[in-house]
């Protein structure tokens, strides 16, 4: 059973990666570096900023060295710029960091990044509204030994089956700001899909959901589905939403009738929206 939870320790963003084994349980501490910079430009993903951000981060982890560092949806030239690659390389040899990878936006920001031999992952948005990523990244990925960590996989709440047209989002909530990238990358609320074509894509899957199960742990089941991905983020504000969402890994395996019926919705509300996107 794989689960990744969400948290904020010692003012760091980090993921708590658990992975539980018939012989083992342990922990891997994943953070991300360089939203701070501000602006945020390619430019400034330099040496000196990306050890300064490791540093600060070993500081308020109290760690030695961490486990993983990404690279925080970085500016597309920065895939671009081996001096940055160079650079986590360094830190690398010096013991800082174990392993480094990156979070993307667009499929071809994940292609480009794992032509760097040592990047190890790739955190993309990937879920039933956001398919592309499967069809040339999971391949290449794979034949290259990269992990995968699917993040956004409930597409912003859309896919757990809960909100309506009259659900109210707070002000100060990107999905109440940035519906159509006012402020940040689209494809980061409601994965890029318009709110009212997300309801009516849900209520077809809804019909998908297998017995005794929800629509949230039908998406997270889809997910893994896919033997690249190594791990999924999924949020949670309370402990009986950790648990019903670890609950979808023990779910049967989806039947093929399922994933294509998943797939034939997809084809029908949401690919042309959003699949030449990202």
């Amino acid at each position: 059973m794989y689960c990744s939870l969400v948290l904020r320790l010692l003012e760091v963003q980090c993921y708590l990666v658990c992975v539980n084994r018939p012989d083992s349980l342990f922990y891997t501490i994943a953070t991300k570096v360089g939203r701070r910079l501000d602006p945020h430009i390619a430019s400034d993903y330099t040496r000196q900023n990306l050890a300064a951000f490791v540093e600060r981060s070993l500081r308020n982890l109290e760690a030695e060295a961490l486990d993983l560092v990404q690279l925080h949806c970085p500016p597309t030239d920065v895939f671009y710029m081996p001096e940055v690659f160079d650079a986590l390389d360094n830190l690398a040899r010096q013991g800082k960091i174990r392993h480094y990878g990156v979070s993307v936006e667009k499929v071809e920001e994940a292609l480009k990044a794992i032509e760097y031999p040592d990047v190890k992952t790739v955190q993309i948005i990937f879920n039933m509204f956001r398919q592309r990523p499967s069809e040339l990244f999971f391949p290449e990925a794979k034949r290259r030994n990269v992990g995968i960590v699917a993040r956004v996989p409930l597409a912003s709440g859309l896919l757990t089956g809960k909100m309506t047209r009259n659900t109210h989002f707070a002000e100060d909530d990107h999905r109440n700001f940035n519906r159509y990238g006012e402020s940040f990358d689209r494809g980061e609320t409601f994965s890029g899909v318009d709110y009212e074509t997300g309801l009516q894509a849900v209520d077809a899957l809804e019909e998908l959901v297998p017995e005794g199960a929800t629509m949230a742990q039908l998406a997270l089941r889809w997910i893994l589905m896919f033997d690249a991905i190594s791990c999924t983020i999924s949020g949670a504000r309370r402990v009986g939403q950790v648990e019903d969402n670890a609950a979808a890994a023990e779910l049967q395996p989806l039947t093929d009738e399922t994933m294509t019926g998943v797939r034939q919705v997809y084809d029908r509300f949401i690919r042309e929206q959003v699949h030449h996107r990202w």
